[in-house]
Protein backbone atom coordinates (compact mmCIF):
# COMPACT_ATOMS: atom_id res chain seq x y z
CA UNK A 1 0.00 0.00 0.00
CA UNK A 2 1.29 3.47 -0.88
CA UNK A 3 2.82 5.51 1.89
CA UNK A 4 0.06 8.13 1.94
CA UNK A 5 -2.96 5.87 1.88
CA UNK A 6 -4.95 5.06 4.97
CA UNK A 7 -3.07 2.08 6.44
CA UNK A 8 -3.21 0.06 9.63
CA UNK A 9 0.44 0.77 10.38
CA UNK A 10 -0.02 4.47 9.78
CA UNK A 11 -2.98 4.58 12.13
CA UNK A 12 -1.02 2.73 14.83
CA UNK A 13 1.82 5.26 14.58
CA UNK A 14 -0.69 8.07 14.86
CA UNK A 15 -2.42 6.49 17.88
CA UNK A 16 0.96 6.31 19.61
CA UNK A 17 1.85 9.90 18.74
CA UNK A 18 -1.46 11.39 19.80
CA UNK A 19 -2.19 8.97 22.60
CA UNK A 20 0.93 9.75 24.59
CA UNK A 21 0.00 13.43 24.60
CA UNK A 22 -3.73 13.02 25.21
CA UNK A 23 -4.05 10.11 27.64
CA UNK A 24 -2.83 11.95 30.71
CA UNK A 25 -5.03 14.95 29.98
CA UNK A 26 -8.08 12.75 29.46
CA UNK A 27 -7.34 10.91 32.70
CA UNK A 28 -7.46 14.21 34.59
CA UNK A 29 -10.85 15.04 33.13
CA UNK A 30 -12.22 11.57 33.87
CA UNK A 31 -10.86 11.78 37.41
CA UNK A 32 -12.76 15.00 37.99
CA UNK A 33 -15.99 13.42 36.77
CA UNK A 34 -15.85 9.98 38.33
CA UNK A 35 -13.51 10.28 41.31
CA UNK A 36 -14.39 13.76 42.47
CA UNK A 37 -10.84 15.04 41.94
CA UNK A 38 -11.00 18.74 41.22
CA UNK A 39 -8.79 20.06 38.45
CA UNK A 40 -7.88 23.56 37.35
CA UNK A 41 -9.76 23.63 34.06
CA UNK A 42 -7.91 26.70 32.81
CA UNK A 43 -4.59 24.97 33.38
CA UNK A 44 -5.90 21.72 31.91
CA UNK A 45 -7.22 23.49 28.80
CA UNK A 46 -3.86 25.23 28.35
CA UNK A 47 -2.12 21.84 28.51
CA UNK A 48 -4.55 20.48 25.92
CA UNK A 49 -3.80 23.38 23.57
CA UNK A 50 -0.07 22.80 23.98
CA UNK A 51 -0.45 19.09 23.26
CA UNK A 52 -2.51 19.64 20.11
CA UNK A 53 -0.39 22.52 18.87
CA UNK A 54 2.66 20.30 18.53
CA UNK A 55 0.92 17.68 16.39
CA UNK A 56 0.63 18.08 12.64
CA UNK A 57 -2.65 16.96 11.18
CA UNK A 58 -6.40 17.22 11.53
CA UNK A 59 -6.82 16.96 15.30
CA UNK A 60 -5.60 20.54 15.65
CA UNK A 61 -8.02 21.67 12.93
CA UNK A 62 -10.89 19.83 14.63
CA UNK A 63 -10.06 21.57 17.89
CA UNK A 64 -10.29 24.94 16.16
CA UNK A 65 -13.69 24.04 14.69
CA UNK A 66 -15.11 22.80 18.00
CA UNK A 67 -13.97 26.00 19.69
CA UNK A 68 -16.33 28.01 17.43
CA UNK A 69 -19.48 25.91 18.03
CA UNK A 70 -21.49 27.36 20.92
CA UNK A 71 -20.65 25.28 23.98
CA UNK A 72 -19.66 22.14 22.12
CA UNK A 73 -16.77 22.40 24.61
CA UNK A 74 -16.59 23.93 28.10
CA UNK A 75 -15.70 27.64 27.97
CA UNK A 76 -12.21 27.15 29.40
CA UNK A 77 -11.36 24.76 26.56
CA UNK A 78 -12.99 26.87 23.86
CA UNK A 79 -10.98 29.94 24.93
CA UNK A 80 -7.68 28.08 24.73
CA UNK A 81 -8.37 26.05 21.58
CA UNK A 82 -9.61 29.13 19.70
CA UNK A 83 -6.05 30.43 19.92
CA UNK A 84 -4.60 27.47 18.03
CA UNK A 85 -3.00 28.61 14.80
CA UNK A 86 -2.29 26.24 11.94
CA UNK A 87 1.38 27.14 11.81
CA UNK A 88 3.30 24.02 12.75
CA UNK A 89 7.00 23.72 11.83
CA UNK A 90 7.49 22.80 8.18
CA UNK A 91 8.87 19.53 6.83
CA UNK A 92 12.38 19.64 5.42
CA UNK A 93 13.80 19.32 1.91
CA UNK A 94 14.04 15.48 1.88
CA UNK A 95 10.25 15.28 2.34
CA UNK A 96 9.66 17.95 -0.30
CA UNK A 97 11.88 16.20 -2.84
CA UNK A 98 10.16 12.84 -2.27
CA UNK A 99 6.67 14.30 -2.42
CA UNK A 100 7.32 16.26 -5.61
CA UNK A 101 8.92 13.23 -7.28
CA UNK A 102 5.92 11.08 -6.37
CA UNK A 103 3.39 13.60 -7.64
CA UNK A 104 5.12 15.01 -10.75
CA UNK A 105 7.80 12.44 -11.57
CA UNK A 106 11.58 12.24 -10.99
CA UNK A 107 12.32 15.17 -13.30
CA UNK A 108 9.84 17.47 -11.57
CA UNK A 109 12.41 20.25 -11.08
CA UNK A 110 12.64 20.76 -14.86
CA UNK A 111 9.00 21.87 -14.78
CA UNK A 112 9.84 24.98 -12.76
CA UNK A 113 12.16 27.90 -13.31
CA UNK A 114 12.45 28.23 -9.55
CA UNK A 115 11.23 26.28 -6.53
CA UNK A 116 11.99 27.45 -2.98
CA UNK A 117 13.38 24.74 -0.74
CA UNK A 118 12.01 26.36 2.41
CA UNK A 119 8.25 26.44 2.97
CA UNK A 120 6.73 29.93 3.26
CA UNK A 121 3.77 28.61 5.24
CA UNK A 122 3.06 25.46 7.23
CA UNK A 123 -0.48 24.47 8.23
CA UNK A 124 -2.21 21.49 9.80
CA UNK A 125 -2.42 19.25 6.69
CA UNK A 126 0.25 20.62 4.37
CA UNK A 127 2.84 23.30 3.65
CA UNK A 128 3.29 25.89 0.89
CA UNK A 129 6.35 26.61 -1.26
CA UNK A 130 6.86 29.54 -3.60
CA UNK A 131 7.78 28.62 -7.18
CA UNK A 132 7.98 30.02 -10.72
CA UNK A 133 6.67 28.09 -13.73
CA UNK A 134 8.31 27.98 -17.21
CA UNK A 135 6.19 30.95 -18.33
CA UNK A 136 7.44 33.08 -15.45
CA UNK A 137 4.24 32.93 -13.39
CA UNK A 138 4.76 33.05 -9.63
CA UNK A 139 3.13 30.05 -7.99
CA UNK A 140 2.18 28.70 -4.58
CA UNK A 141 2.65 24.91 -4.38
CA UNK A 142 0.88 23.20 -1.46
CA UNK A 143 2.23 19.79 -0.48
CA UNK A 144 0.27 17.44 1.75
CA UNK A 145 2.19 15.97 4.70
CA UNK A 146 2.93 12.23 4.63
CA UNK A 147 0.46 9.72 6.11
CA UNK A 148 -2.34 12.27 6.41
CA UNK A 149 -5.02 9.73 5.40
CA UNK A 150 -3.99 7.51 8.30
CA UNK A 151 -3.75 10.56 10.58
CA UNK A 152 -7.29 11.66 9.69
CA UNK A 153 -8.81 8.25 10.43
CA UNK A 154 -6.84 7.85 13.66
CA UNK A 155 -7.63 11.38 14.81
CA UNK A 156 -11.32 10.96 14.04
CA UNK A 157 -11.41 7.91 16.31
CA UNK A 158 -9.67 9.97 19.01
CA UNK A 159 -12.17 12.79 18.46
CA UNK A 160 -15.12 10.43 18.81
CA UNK A 161 -13.66 9.17 22.07
CA UNK A 162 -13.13 12.74 23.35
CA UNK A 163 -16.69 13.73 22.45
CA UNK A 164 -18.15 10.61 24.06
CA UNK A 165 -16.23 11.43 27.25
CA UNK A 166 -17.62 14.97 27.16
CA UNK A 167 -21.18 13.74 26.62
CA UNK A 168 -20.96 11.65 29.80
CA UNK A 169 -20.70 14.72 31.99
CA UNK A 170 -22.61 17.24 29.87
CA UNK A 171 -25.58 16.33 27.67
CA UNK A 172 -26.72 19.84 26.69
CA UNK A 173 -25.54 19.27 23.10
CA UNK A 174 -25.57 15.90 21.35
CA UNK A 175 -22.40 15.97 19.23
CA UNK A 176 -23.16 12.89 17.07
CA UNK A 177 -24.04 14.85 13.92
CA UNK A 178 -21.26 17.36 14.58
CA UNK A 179 -18.86 14.42 14.47
CA UNK A 180 -20.40 13.14 11.21
CA UNK A 181 -20.03 16.54 9.58
CA UNK A 182 -16.45 17.08 10.72
CA UNK A 183 -15.51 13.60 9.52
CA UNK A 184 -16.91 14.20 6.04
CA UNK A 185 -15.31 17.62 5.66
CA UNK A 186 -11.88 16.49 6.92
CA UNK A 187 -11.78 13.57 4.51
CA UNK A 188 -12.61 15.98 1.69
CA UNK A 189 -9.73 18.23 2.67
CA UNK A 190 -7.27 15.43 1.89
CA UNK A 191 -8.34 15.45 -1.78
CA UNK A 192 -6.42 18.24 -3.46
CA UNK A 193 -8.06 17.42 -6.78
CA UNK A 194 -11.38 18.35 -5.20
CA UNK A 195 -9.83 21.48 -3.71
CA UNK A 196 -8.69 22.48 -7.20
CA UNK A 197 -12.28 22.20 -8.42
CA UNK A 198 -13.49 24.14 -5.36
CA UNK A 199 -11.09 26.89 -6.40
CA UNK A 200 -12.57 26.89 -9.91
CA UNK A 201 -16.02 27.10 -8.32
CA UNK A 202 -15.06 30.17 -6.32
CA UNK A 203 -13.36 31.82 -9.29
CA UNK A 204 -16.68 31.54 -11.12
CA UNK A 205 -18.84 32.63 -8.19
CA UNK A 206 -16.71 35.69 -7.37
CA UNK A 207 -15.73 36.69 -10.90
CA UNK A 208 -17.76 39.91 -10.71
CA UNK A 209 -16.64 40.85 -7.19
CA UNK A 210 -13.96 43.52 -7.60
CA UNK A 211 -12.91 43.41 -3.94
CA UNK A 212 -11.80 39.76 -3.83
CA UNK A 213 -9.20 37.71 -5.68
CA UNK A 214 -9.06 33.91 -6.01
CA UNK A 215 -5.91 32.09 -7.20
CA UNK A 216 -5.93 30.32 -10.55
CA UNK A 217 -5.16 26.60 -10.16
CA UNK A 218 -2.52 25.04 -12.40
CA UNK A 219 -3.90 21.58 -13.19
CA UNK A 220 -0.78 20.27 -14.97
CA UNK A 221 1.27 20.89 -11.81
CA UNK A 222 -1.31 19.46 -9.40
CA UNK A 223 -2.40 16.03 -8.15
CA UNK A 224 -4.25 14.36 -5.27
CA UNK A 225 -1.62 15.55 -2.79
CA UNK A 226 -0.13 18.57 -4.56
CA UNK A 227 -1.98 21.68 -5.65
CA UNK A 228 -0.27 24.50 -7.54
CA UNK A 229 -1.89 27.89 -8.01
CA UNK A 230 -0.97 31.43 -8.93
CA UNK A 231 0.65 33.42 -6.13
CA UNK A 232 -1.39 36.35 -4.76
CA UNK A 233 0.54 39.09 -2.99
CA UNK A 234 -0.98 40.52 0.17
CA UNK A 235 -0.40 41.36 3.81
CA UNK A 236 -1.29 39.08 6.75
CA UNK A 237 -4.54 39.99 8.46
CA UNK A 238 -2.89 41.09 11.71
CA UNK A 239 -0.82 43.69 9.89
CA UNK A 240 -4.05 45.52 8.95
CA UNK A 241 -5.26 46.16 12.49
CA UNK A 242 -3.46 49.52 12.79
CA UNK A 243 -5.03 50.96 9.63
CA UNK A 244 -7.53 53.82 9.85
CA UNK A 245 -11.13 53.24 10.92
CA UNK A 246 -12.33 53.86 7.37
CA UNK A 247 -9.87 51.32 5.95
CA UNK A 248 -10.77 48.70 8.55
CA UNK A 249 -14.45 49.21 7.84
CA UNK A 250 -13.84 48.64 4.13
CA UNK A 251 -11.84 45.48 4.80
CA UNK A 252 -14.74 44.19 6.91
CA UNK A 253 -17.24 44.97 4.14
CA UNK A 254 -15.05 43.23 1.59
CA UNK A 255 -14.79 40.14 3.78
CA UNK A 256 -18.54 40.13 4.39
CA UNK A 257 -19.18 39.98 0.65
CA UNK A 258 -16.36 37.48 0.10
CA UNK A 259 -18.07 34.98 2.40
CA UNK A 260 -21.76 35.70 1.91
CA UNK A 261 -22.15 36.43 -1.82
CA UNK A 262 -21.31 32.74 -2.48
CA UNK A 263 -23.78 31.64 0.21
CA UNK A 264 -26.82 33.76 -0.64
CA UNK A 265 -26.39 33.63 -4.42
CA UNK A 266 -25.06 30.07 -4.86
CA UNK A 267 -25.64 28.17 -1.60
CA UNK A 268 -21.88 27.71 -1.09
CA UNK A 269 -19.80 28.70 1.92
CA UNK A 270 -16.10 28.78 2.75
CA UNK A 271 -16.18 27.02 6.10
CA UNK A 272 -12.79 28.10 7.41
CA UNK A 273 -12.51 31.88 7.98
CA UNK A 274 -9.15 31.34 9.67
CA UNK A 275 -6.80 34.32 9.67
CA UNK A 276 -4.24 32.37 7.66
CA UNK A 277 -6.70 31.69 4.85
CA UNK A 278 -6.74 35.18 3.40
CA UNK A 279 -4.43 38.15 2.94
CA UNK A 280 -5.23 41.83 2.47
CA UNK A 281 -3.98 44.07 -0.34
CA UNK A 282 -2.82 47.65 0.32
CA UNK A 283 -6.16 48.98 -0.99
CA UNK A 284 -8.18 46.74 1.37
CA UNK A 285 -9.20 44.16 -1.20
CA UNK A 286 -9.05 40.49 -0.15
CA UNK A 287 -7.08 37.47 -1.40
CA UNK A 288 -9.08 34.36 -0.51
CA UNK A 289 -6.92 31.26 -0.04
CA UNK A 290 -7.31 27.57 0.84
CA UNK A 291 -10.41 25.89 -0.58
CA UNK A 292 -10.39 22.57 1.24
CA UNK A 293 -13.31 23.32 3.57
CA UNK A 294 -16.16 24.21 1.21
CA UNK A 295 -19.78 23.37 2.00
CA UNK A 296 -22.63 23.31 -0.55
CA UNK A 297 -26.16 23.70 0.85
CA UNK A 298 -29.54 22.82 -0.58
CA UNK A 299 -31.39 25.97 -1.73
CA UNK A 300 -34.10 25.25 0.84
CA UNK A 301 -31.50 25.51 3.63
CA UNK A 302 -30.45 28.99 2.46
CA UNK A 303 -34.11 29.99 2.27
CA UNK A 304 -34.43 28.80 5.88
CA UNK A 305 -31.60 31.13 6.92
CA UNK A 306 -33.46 34.10 5.44
CA UNK A 307 -36.79 32.87 6.82
CA UNK A 308 -35.34 32.83 10.32
CA UNK A 309 -34.06 36.38 9.84
CA UNK A 310 -37.57 37.52 8.88
CA UNK A 311 -39.07 35.52 11.74
CA UNK A 312 -36.87 37.28 14.28
CA UNK A 313 -37.40 40.65 12.63
CA UNK A 314 -41.21 40.29 12.65
CA UNK A 315 -41.57 38.13 15.80
CA UNK A 316 -43.13 35.36 13.71
CA UNK A 317 -43.05 32.16 15.82
CA UNK A 318 -44.48 29.89 13.12
CA UNK A 319 -41.92 31.02 10.53
CA UNK A 320 -39.11 30.46 13.03
CA UNK A 321 -40.32 26.89 13.64
CA UNK A 322 -40.44 26.27 9.90
CA UNK A 323 -36.91 27.67 9.47
CA UNK A 324 -35.46 25.44 12.21
CA UNK A 325 -37.26 22.45 10.74
CA UNK A 326 -35.82 23.26 7.31
CA UNK A 327 -32.34 23.34 8.87
CA UNK A 328 -32.86 19.87 10.31
CA UNK A 329 -33.69 20.52 13.97
CA UNK A 330 -36.18 18.04 15.43
CA UNK A 331 -38.51 17.83 18.46
CA UNK A 332 -39.19 21.55 18.19
CA UNK A 333 -41.02 22.20 21.45
CA UNK A 334 -41.74 25.81 22.43
CA UNK A 335 -39.16 25.78 25.22
CA UNK A 336 -36.47 24.56 22.80
CA UNK A 337 -37.49 27.17 20.20
CA UNK A 338 -37.13 29.88 22.84
CA UNK A 339 -33.58 28.73 23.65
CA UNK A 340 -32.57 28.45 19.98
CA UNK A 341 -33.88 31.97 19.46
CA UNK A 342 -31.49 33.29 22.12
CA UNK A 343 -28.51 32.18 20.04
CA UNK A 344 -30.16 33.15 16.74
CA UNK A 345 -30.96 36.63 18.07
CA UNK A 346 -27.29 37.06 18.93
CA UNK A 347 -25.94 35.81 15.58
CA UNK A 348 -28.54 37.80 13.61
CA UNK A 349 -28.34 40.77 16.00
CA UNK A 350 -26.08 43.02 13.90
CA UNK A 351 -28.23 42.58 10.76
CA UNK A 352 -31.45 43.22 12.72
CA UNK A 353 -30.15 46.54 14.06
CA UNK A 354 -30.45 49.42 11.54
CA UNK A 355 -27.52 51.56 12.70
CA UNK A 356 -23.75 51.83 12.41
CA UNK A 357 -22.30 49.55 15.08
CA UNK A 358 -19.58 47.06 15.92
CA UNK A 359 -20.33 43.37 15.41
CA UNK A 360 -20.57 42.94 19.21
CA UNK A 361 -21.20 46.03 21.29
CA UNK A 362 -18.76 45.27 24.13
CA UNK A 363 -16.08 44.16 21.59
CA UNK A 364 -14.29 42.09 24.24
CA UNK A 365 -13.45 38.41 24.69
CA UNK A 366 -14.52 35.54 22.47
CA UNK A 367 -17.25 36.41 20.02
CA UNK A 368 -20.51 35.21 21.57
CA UNK A 369 -18.93 33.51 24.58
CA UNK A 370 -21.28 35.00 27.19
CA UNK A 371 -24.37 34.28 25.09
CA UNK A 372 -23.17 30.73 24.44
CA UNK A 373 -22.90 30.08 28.17
CA UNK A 374 -26.47 31.28 28.72
CA UNK A 375 -27.69 29.08 25.86
CA UNK A 376 -25.81 26.12 27.30
CA UNK A 377 -27.49 26.46 30.68
CA UNK A 378 -30.90 26.82 29.06
CA UNK A 379 -30.35 23.79 26.82
CA UNK A 380 -29.62 21.62 29.84
CA UNK A 381 -32.86 22.78 31.41
CA UNK A 382 -34.94 21.80 28.34
CA UNK A 383 -33.25 18.41 27.86
CA UNK A 384 -30.57 19.21 25.30
CA UNK A 385 -30.46 19.46 21.51
CA UNK A 386 -28.94 17.66 18.53
CA UNK A 387 -27.55 20.29 16.10
CA UNK A 388 -28.00 19.20 12.46
CA UNK A 389 -24.91 18.57 10.35
CA UNK A 390 -25.51 21.57 8.11
CA UNK A 391 -25.38 23.86 11.15
CA UNK A 392 -21.70 23.14 11.89
CA UNK A 393 -19.84 25.01 9.12
CA UNK A 394 -22.55 27.65 8.81
CA UNK A 395 -22.18 28.50 12.48
CA UNK A 396 -18.41 28.26 12.27
CA UNK A 397 -18.32 30.82 9.45
CA UNK A 398 -20.62 33.22 11.34
CA UNK A 399 -18.65 33.00 14.59
CA UNK A 400 -15.28 33.06 12.79
CA UNK A 401 -16.17 36.15 10.79
CA UNK A 402 -17.61 37.81 13.86
CA UNK A 403 -14.27 37.32 15.57
CA UNK A 404 -12.47 38.84 12.57
CA UNK A 405 -14.76 41.90 12.63
CA UNK A 406 -14.09 42.28 16.35
CA UNK A 407 -10.34 42.30 15.72
CA UNK A 408 -10.85 44.95 13.04
CA UNK A 409 -13.04 47.01 15.41
CA UNK A 410 -15.21 47.58 12.34
CA UNK A 411 -18.12 50.04 12.61
CA UNK A 412 -20.66 49.21 9.90
CA UNK A 413 -24.41 49.28 9.27
CA UNK A 414 -24.65 45.50 8.94
CA UNK A 415 -28.44 45.72 8.54
CA UNK A 416 -28.09 47.76 5.38
CA UNK A 417 -25.28 45.62 3.97
CA UNK A 418 -27.27 42.41 4.51
CA UNK A 419 -30.56 43.71 3.13
CA UNK A 420 -28.84 45.19 0.09
CA UNK A 421 -27.29 41.77 -0.53
CA UNK A 422 -30.32 39.51 -0.22
CA UNK A 423 -32.70 41.89 -2.02
CA UNK A 424 -35.61 39.91 -3.45
CA UNK A 425 -34.05 36.50 -2.72
CA UNK A 426 -35.41 33.68 -4.89
CA UNK A 427 -34.24 30.20 -3.89
CA UNK A 428 -35.34 28.71 -7.24
CA UNK A 429 -33.14 31.15 -9.16
CA UNK A 430 -30.35 30.38 -6.70
CA UNK A 431 -30.76 26.66 -7.39
CA UNK A 432 -30.25 27.30 -11.12
CA UNK A 433 -27.13 29.40 -10.51
CA UNK A 434 -25.78 26.75 -8.16
CA UNK A 435 -26.25 23.94 -10.67
CA UNK A 436 -24.51 25.90 -13.42
CA UNK A 437 -21.59 26.87 -11.19
CA UNK A 438 -21.02 23.31 -9.98
CA UNK A 439 -21.05 22.10 -13.58
CA UNK A 440 -18.45 24.67 -14.62
CA UNK A 441 -16.21 23.57 -11.74
CA UNK A 442 -16.64 19.87 -12.60
CA UNK A 443 -18.32 19.04 -9.28
CA UNK A 444 -21.03 16.40 -9.67
CA UNK A 445 -24.27 16.23 -7.64
CA UNK A 446 -23.14 12.84 -6.28
CA UNK A 447 -19.95 14.36 -4.86
CA UNK A 448 -21.85 17.23 -3.29
CA UNK A 449 -24.43 14.90 -1.72
CA UNK A 450 -21.64 12.83 -0.21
Amino acid sequence: MAQDENSYGGRLRRYAQVGTRMSGLAAKLAGERYLGRKIDRNEHASELKAALGGIKGPLMKVAQILATIPDALPKEYAQELAQLQSNAPSMGWPFVRRRMSTELGPKWQTRFQEFDREACKAASLGQVHKAVDPDGRRLACKLQYPDMASAVEADLKQLNWILSLYRRYDDAINTDLIYDELSARLREELDYDRELRNMLLYRHILKDEEAVFVPEPVAELSSKRLISMTWLEGDPFKSCLDRSQEERNQIALNMFRTWYVPFYFYGVIHGDPHMGNYTVRPDGRINLLDFGSIRVFEPAFVKGVIDLYNALKNDDHDLAVEAYRTWGFTDLRKDLIDVLNIWASFVYGPILDDRVRSIQDDNTGLYGADVARKVHIALKEVGGVTPPREFVLMDRAAVGLGSVFMHLKAEVNWYQVFNDMIGDFDHLAMAKRQSEALGIAGLSPEEIAA
